[in-house]
Order: C-alpha cells, then structure tokens, then sequence
C-alpha cells in the first residue's frame, strides 16, 4: 500500500499546487490513500466547505485540522456532515467535528486520526492519552493506522513518534511548516517525520509576507500578518510504502516541489 501526505495547505497558492500536483504525484506513486493537511487553507486560517470539496475532487481523501480549525466560522456550519474531515481528536468532547475517520481501500479499512500537541500550544487535552484510546478503538478493525500530531515542539514530536513505535503505521507532524529531514522507519515499523513541511508561498515566511514578520522582529510591535496571493509556491510532503500484511511502513521519502527542487515524473 502506498500513502501520499502532503502538508499544511497555506492560502490560495497552496490550493493551486493541490489541484497542479496531486494528479502528477498520484500519476508517480499510486497511492491507495491521499491525505491533506488543510487547516491553513483559507486565507491562511481555517477551511470553507468549498476548499473541502475541491480538495475532494483533486483526489484527497482525507482532511486534517489543527489549531487553526475553528478560525473560519463557517466549519461550524459543516464539519459535521463532512464524512473525510478530522480536527485534533484531544479537542474537549464537546467540540464538534471528529478526530478520528477510516478510509476504505478496496478491501481494507485506513485509520487516520489527527492529534495536537500542548507545548507551546493550547492547553487542550493529552494527546498521548487519546492516542491510546484511539489506537485501541482502530485496532478493532484495521492495522493499518496514520496519525497526523500538529504540534510545535519537535521534542513532543519525536516522544509522539516513539510512544507509538509498533503501534500505528506512520506519525506525521503538521504545524511548524518547515519540512525536517529526519524521515525514517521507527525499529518497530512506524515511519516518522517530524514536519512534512507546508504547501503555498515559497518566499514568504512560514507561508505569511516575509515583511511583515521581518517588521515585527524589528519593532515588537503588533502586525497583521498577509498570506502571498502571487508569486513563487512549493509543496511539501510525504510518501510511506507500507507492508499490506503487517500494517507497518517498510519506507518514507520526502517529498519537495519548489523552483529549486523541481518536480520530475
């Protein structure tokens, strides 16, 4: 089984690099499954029903959220009618929306669950603990098991990737928007990457106007920060050969599409 996950989708200009890429990536590596990180993708904050169906009819089967879920009123309106979006699972019980949904593959049923960290972040609920109780409830039906962990701290992430070692076929993290070059496969199975990076503005900072973040480091004073809507893109991302027996990944390669890495079929 091949698994395609593509990071923070940032803006206008990562939505076009969904609709450009995804087809050539799908042509390259035939995944089964394609997974999007899509919490950046309006404006820069949030996601509309719109974007959720576009990305739908680019081939993605599965959305995740992170901090930025609810920053879009309008997910109110439809996150729980949208069967293929999931928001961090360790959110408080009455948030709506779900953290956890199963893709089915030809015969086999994916588990992919979203989760977010705490150091740096909200003070939200464990997210080691809802892992547990998540995996446990999954390994009912499937073996097959990927978790998205949005988190800040790459410390909490790689104690994330080894508390889940042997239990779940990939941790990959969201959130910082800078693509780490730590991919590999975990002794027990489980492919790891710290960051998978974003998608949207290459010349930007962290997918914002590079001036105004350089401004507010100048000045300490407050800004508003503006995604890119022209200009230079990439995409960043992820591609885990998984093990169609076991569950467990046998392989992870970073994937990086800007000027400087151009894609190649």
């Amino acid at each position: 089984m091949n698994i395609l996950f593509i990071g923070d989708v940032v803006g206008s200009l990562g939505r076009e690099m969904i609709k450009e890429y995804v087809p050539k990536l799908k042509e390259k590596y035939r995944p089964q499954l394609t997974i999007i990180n899509g919490e950046n993708a309006a404006g820069g904050k949030g996601i509309t029903e719109k974007i959720y169906r576009e990305f739908l009819e680019c081939g993605v089967q599965a959305i995740t959220l992170g901090n930025h879920a609810w920053h879009n009123r309008e997910i109110f309106e439809f996150i729980d009618d949208a069967k293929y979006l999931i928001r961090p699972a360790n959110f408080p019980d009455n948030n709506p929306g779900k953290g956890i949904v199963y893709i089915k593959i030809n015969q086999d049923l994916v588990a992919v669950i979203n989760l977010q960290g705490r150091t740096f972040m909200q003070t939200i609920d464990c997210p080691f603990k809802k892992a547990d109780e998540l995996i446990a409830e999954a390994r009912k039906k499937t073996s097959f098991i990927v978790v998205d962990f949005h988190a800040e701290a790459t410390s909490e992430k790689q104690a994330m990737g080894w508390y889940l070692d042997g239990k779940v076929t990939a941790v990959l993290g969201t959130h910082t928007h800078i693509q780490t070059a730590d991919n590999r496969i975990l002794p027990g199975g489980t492919a790891y990457m710290t960051d998978v990076g974003m998608t949207g503005p290459y010349d930007g900072i962290l997918g914002v106007e590079k001036d105004m973040v350089i401004k507010r480091f100048l000045t300490n004073l407050p800004v508003r920060f503006e995604v890119p809507k022209a200009g230079k893109s990439q995409l960043n991302g992820a591609h885990i050969t998984v093990d169609k027996n076991s569950g467990m990944s046998k392989k992870i390669e970073r994937i990086l599409i800007n000027d400087d890495h151009p894609f190649f079929s």
